[in-house]
């Protein structure tokens, strides 16, 4: 049987993991590239992509990869 504090110790900690996660959706990491930036969530969500006017398709992809995984890295830190 769990004891009353234990219980409002759950629920305090419950109210305290929400706020943070509140908080981490208001951070936003970024990395460019060389023909773009990517702008994530501290949940790792992508918030944003911005392409370079003029760029090459063919020239995207990578550099797109590459600063995709560079700001997911650093969310996670």
């Amino acid at each position: 049987m769990i004891s009353f504090s234990k219980a409002k110790d759950m629920f305090r900690l419950q109210r305290e993991a929400k706020k943070v996660k509140k908080e981490l959706a208001n951070i936003h990491v970024e990395a460019e590239g060389k023909y773009c930036q990517v702008v994530v969530s501290a949940e790792q969500e992508v918030v944003s992509i911005t392409i370079n006017p003029g760029t090459d398709i063919s020239l995207l992809a990578p550099d797109l990869k590459d600063a995709f995984n560079r700001a997911m890295k650093k969310a996670q830190v």
